[in-house]
């Protein structure tokens, strides 16, 4: 009798023991995320001189993404501003997507010329990348121009806002985001 008490102990100590472990590893993998939300898509996009930039590329860094086009005027209004922001350290890095031959947008080459036309104070530190028929617009899902995405550190896309964003309002935003 004292041996089946001491077994049936020993059973259902090793069940709380286990139970416990396991609450543990379902705290650790919840916790490894540091923001709410999706996973950001996972682009490999070529920017305007052919060099391949991927989202992957920048893990364990805050990623601001602005899908913009060459014919939205609010876009264009916002340039300079967001070109600046771009020049800045803000612990995030600036990123601008076109997609060419998408939505009223021009092809590649067209694209590029117009874009180097334009004068540096609206471009100089801009990173533009070409998301060639909005293959990751899509999958962004962007319904129009601009728009604009918070990729924490951890990779999640943390929000995603409409409309044009100002510096002090993405520089804000990026505080509450890890």
């Amino acid at each position: 009798m004292k041996i089946k008490w001491l077994l049936a102990s020993v059973i259902v100590l090793s069940l709380f023991v286990l139970a416990a472990c396991g609450d543990k590893v379902a705290t650790k993998t919840t916790q490894s995320a540091l923001n709410s939300g999706q996973a950001a898509p996972m682009f490999a996009l070529k920017d305007l001189k052919g060099n391949k930039v991927e989202l992957a590329s920048l893990a364990g860094e805050k990623v601001y993404v602005k899908y913009w086009a060459s014919w939205c005027s609010i876009c264009l209004g916002g340039l300079e501003e967001l070109n600046e922001l771009a020049g800045q350290d803000n612990g995030f890095k600036v990123i601008t997507i076109v997609s060419p031959n998408y939505k009223g947008e021009q092809s590649s080459k067209e694209f590029t010329e117009w874009f180097n036309g334009l004068h540096d104070e609206q471009k100089s530190n801009l990173t533009v990348l070409l998301d060639e028929d909005g293959k990751w617009a899509q999958k962004f899902g962007v319904r129009g121009y601009p728009s604009s995405y918070y990729i924490g550190s951890d990779g999640i896309l943390a929000k995603s806002v409409p409309g044009h964003n100002f510096n002090d309002a993405i520089i804000t935003n990026f505080k509450k985001i890890s």
